[in-house]
Formats: C-alpha cells, sequence, structure tokens
C-alpha cells in the first residue's frame, strides 16, 4: 500500500464530529502540526471553545476514530482551543479587553439567575477560559456577596478602575462602590449611565467572555445594553413554572428583536430531591424549559435540581463549582458552560479587529 498522504489523514478527521457543535472537528483551521511517521500520527486538535473538562475523553475518541484508517497504527492526539470574538449587533463597536460578552437573563425574578451566572461564569474559568462578570442589576447588586469579594476597587489614574478579584474571576459591581445597606435611588437613564461606566470605566484584561448578570425584566438597562454594548449572546434563565415561563419567553423575544442571539436556555429548580429519603418531586412542574427551548428552536443547555448546597455556597461567598469543583452539581454547570461556548464557537466571527488602519501623509 502506499504512503498515506496529508491529504488522506485530514479527510478522515474531517469525518470526525465534535460532540457538542455537531460539526467538523477539522474545520475553521482546527488541524495543527499534522504528521505521520512508520505509521506513527502527531496531531494537535484546536477548539473554539474552552474544554478542559473533556480533552482527555475527545482525545481518546478521536484517537480511536483515526486508527480506523488503514496505515495508521497509533494516534497521538493532542486538543487546544483558541477562543475568538466574535460578531455584536449591526452599528456597535467590539470592546477592547472582553473578546465576547454574554447576558444571563431571566425576564423574572427569583429564579436563580445570579446563582446561574457566577456559576456559569466559574465553569467557563474551569474549562480553561478568562472570565470576568458584570453585575448589571443596579438595584440589586448581588455578585459582591456571592463571591465573598469585599473592599474597594482602585483607580491607577483616577478615571478608570480595577476589576476586583475572586476564585479566578473579574467581577465589576456597584455593589463594590456603595455599602451594603445602601440603597440605590436612581431614574432610568442615570441606571443606565451607572451601568456604562462600570462597563466601559472597568480595565477588563484580556477576557474570553464577559458573563453580564442582568436584572429582571425587559427594562432600560436591557434596551440600553441592546443599543450601546457590544453583545455577542444571551443565555436564559427560567424555572419550570408556566409563570416564570411567560417571562423568560418575553426576554427571549427581546433578544431576537434587538439581534442578540440566544445561545441556549437553563431551566433551575427543575427537581427536588429530599436530602433525608431522596424522594424526587418536581415542585414547581417539569419539562417547561425544555418545551421551550424545543419551541423556539434554541440550545437547551441543561437543567439544575432544586439543591440546598447551591443556596449555601453562595450565601457564603463560595458558589457550588468553586466549593465543590467534583460535586455532581458542578458537573452540571460545567457542562453547560461547554455547551454555550460551543454555541457561541459556531458563530460569525468579529474580523475588525484584524483590519489595519489606514493612514496616508
Amino acid at each position: 500500500m502506499s504512503e498515506l498522504s496529508v491529504t488522506d489523514i485530514e479527510q478522515h478527521l474531517k469525518a470526525f464530529l465534535d460532540p457538542l457543535t455537531g460539526k467538523s472537528v477539522a474545520s475553521a483551521k482546527g488541524i495543527k502540526n499534522l504528521t505521520l511517521v512508520n505509521g506513527e500520527l502527531h496531531v494537535k486538535v484546536t477548539l473554539g471553545y474552552p474544554a478542559e473538562g473533556i480533552k482527555e475523553q475527545l482525545s481518546a475518541d478521536i484517537s480511536t476514530h483515526m486508527l480506523l484508517l488503514e496505515g495508521v497504527k497509533s494516534a497521538d492526539v493532542s486538543i487546544s482551543w483558541q477562543i475568538k470574538p466574535h460578531a455584536v449587533q449591526k452599528g456597535v463597536k467590539p470592546m477592547q479587553g472582553v473578546k465576547n460578552m454574554i447576558a444571563v437573563a431571566s425576564g423574572k425574578g427569583g429564579v436563580g439567575k445570579s446563582t446561574t451566572s457566577v456559576n456559569l461564569a466559574l465553569a467557563l474559568h474551569a474549562e480553561g477560559a478568562r472570565v470576568g462578570v458584570l453585575d448589571a442589576d443596579i438595584y440589586g447588586p448581588s455578585q459582591p456577596k456571592m463571591l465573598g469579594i469585599t473592599g474597594r476597587p482602585g483607580s491607577p489614574d483616577g478615571r478608570t478602575i480595577e476589576p476586583m478579584k475572586g476564585h479566578g474571576l473579574q467581577v465589576m459591581s456597584v455593589g463594590f462602590l456603595v455599602d451594603e445597606d445602601t440603597p440605590m435611588i436612581l431614574r432610568g437613564p442615570m441606571v443606565t449611565q451607572a451601568l456604562g461606566q462600570l462597563l466601559n470605566d472597568t480595565n477588563w484584561d484580556e477576557l474570553d467572555y464577559l458573563i453580564i448578570d442582568m436584572p429582571p425584566g425587559t427594562g432600560d438597562i436591557h434596551l440600553t445594553l441592546a443599543q450601546t454594548v457590544p453583545v455577542t449572546g444571551s443565555v436564559i434563565v427560567t424555572t419550570p413554572q408556566d409563570i416564570a415561563l411567560i417571562d423568560a419567553k418575553k426576554g427571549l423575544k427581546m433578544f431576537e428583536k434587538v439581534d442578540i442571539p440566544v445561545l441556549g436556555l437553563i431551566e433551575n429548580m427543575s427537581l427536588h430531591i429530599c436530602s433525608n429519603c431522596q424522594h424526587e418531586e418536581a415542585i414547581f412542574g417539569q419539562g417547561g424549559g425544555e418545551s421551550m427551548a424545543k419551541e423556539y428552536d434554541i440550545e437547551f443547555l441543561g437543567a439544575l435540581p432544586l439543591d440546598l448546597s447551591i443556596r449555601t455556597s453562595v450565601d457564603s461567598g463560595t458558589p457550588s463549582v468553586a466549593a465543590d469543583p467534583e460535586s455532581p452539581i458542578s458537573a452540571i454547570y460545567r457542562g453547560m458552560a461547554r455547551k454555550l461556548a460551543a454555541s457561541l464557537s459556531v458563530k460569525a466571527k468579529d474580523f475588525s479587529g484584524k483590519i489595519p488602519n489606514i493612514t496616508i501623509n
């Protein structure tokens, strides 16, 4: 038999589909350093999303696939990732220091949106990304408490502020600038101005993802975000309850109207498991989130149980993914984070940063 060509190997590799995107792992220039010497194959596969939690399994699966090719005796496959900036709304410029902004919204309060936001951020960080959190709930900031961060942010130049740090995340919230018991009594325009300052005056340090913890509803802040902030995608958080789903659909429709893609839906408090007898009970109904995802043809990122540890972890300032990285709850969050990042990775890229400035003298 004649020696396999690089083209033969690439064609076989292209037949392996990424389990999260459904697309070839060899697409978008994902093959690096491919060599075949005496039947020993070495290849690097670059993903468009962080995948620390599955890279070993994915490497093994690709290796098994490559061994099906006659002439390949062994296959050494290494997995890495390179997170690119993705397209934002028309007429809005991308932001320096942040590749992708993801808005997490609910349409309704009390469904666990902030808890989900911070654990998603921690999960993306655990998967290998540089991640920040912007607490956009000006009236009721909760991220400082949830992440156990205290103190005031510093300002190196008197104009900009440094993000606070906690559990590997870069964080900014109005909660760092006022006392915990001080009410924010602001009219709509002042609220949107405050949000703009928190976002634009913070020295974000080369983030792959900035998770924006949105306030409930579809009001001024949401409209400002849609019109002026470069958002690459959004996530909807709901419970299975019909009342919560009504508001979640409003939030989804709002993002659709302003051309911000909805990357997926998360169902929170989907099932309660008794800590004493392990009896399972769907307190808020069952399957509502998954049905909504099918109805609107968006990704169902996953369901979270109504679990006591999720609440106690954020109350203590160490959310679930940071408190117990190996727990089943953390595994759910990390799985959702990978799905979210993979969903974004196949969206249109932003190439504005690659276009040079042309100066004519």
